[in-house]
């Protein structure tokens, strides 16, 4: 399968031209044409590049990339990471807030998904840009639960602050690095906040405003969306896939 055709369709699928990120979404360094086996991961880490490498992957595909709107300098890291994807003829692609926030295979829609949430809708600004989704539960249950449900669906150890109702209804989730966001879940009336870090004040924050909050990680919280675009590739091109774990608690 040719590579670009697998990139022109994932970025109309994820809409990721008209999405605003400080990721350059898509094709970031470009290796062989032909396309028959893609290694899928979080992040675009030296470690993952030698195991796709090690697998003989022609693409990866990763939800965060090497490059982030600025220059960098060629060398420590980066400069390993170049000179494999160029010794291996692998191409990098990767998609950020496309992947966070697309209403089907994103990473926010399928933590909802797995606690199966309805009546989604769109939550969560950041950076002009609506990236998480709220919705309701239907059927109420504790805090305490949901974490021990996210925890093994995402081979993670969430953390969990039970603040707020006893009985969660609403929840809101932005995935990864959104415990900053935690007020526009309090300003929105939720009963439970998912997201992926956690920081100091968030535990207070969470018990003076007698609300519930959930970090089940940024690595976990964030592979999601990945399993969900590995699917959806290997269906629509029929080519051999694979998801690279590098695990991360944080």
């Amino acid at each position: 399968m040719q590579r670009d055709k697998i990139i022109d369709f994932a970025d109309r699928y994820l809409n990721s031209k008209n999405i605003k990120d400080a990721s350059q979404n898509g094709l970031q360094f470009e290796g062989v044409p032909e396309v028959k086996k893609i290694a899928f991961g979080v992040s675009a880490s030296l470690e993952l590049i030698k195991e796709a490498a090690a697998w003989r992957a022609d693409l990866i595909i990763v939800h965060h990339g090497l490059l982030w709107g600025k220059s960098q300098p060629f060398r420590g890291p980066l400069k390993q990471k170049l000179e494999l994807l160029f010794k291996s003829s692998m191409s990098l692609a990767t998609w950020h807030l496309p992947l966070d926030k697309h209403p089907v295979i994103g990473n926010n829609a399928r933590l909802l998904d797995i606690l199966a949430v309805k009546k989604l809708k769109p939550f969560g600004t950041y950076d002009g840009e609506i990236i998480g989704l709220s919705g309701v539960l239907p059927k109420p249950q504790s805090a305490g639960k949901i974490a021990k449900t996210l925890s093994c669906a995402l081979w993670a150890d969430a953390l969990c602050y039970s603040f707020g109702p006893a009985s969660v209804k609403t929840v809101g989730v932005v995935s990864g690095g959104a415990q900053r966001m935690f007020d526009q879940a309090i300003e929105a009336g939720l009963d439970l906040y998912v997201t992926g870090e956690v920081s100091e004040f968030v535990q207070e924050m969470a018990r003076e405003n007698k609300i519930n909050f959930i970090a089940a990680g940024h690595y976990n919280t964030e592979k999601t969306g990945i399993w969900a675009l590995e699917k959806l590739l290997r269906s629509k091109f029929k080519v051999e896939t694979l998801f690279i774990d590098i695990p991360n608690p944080v």
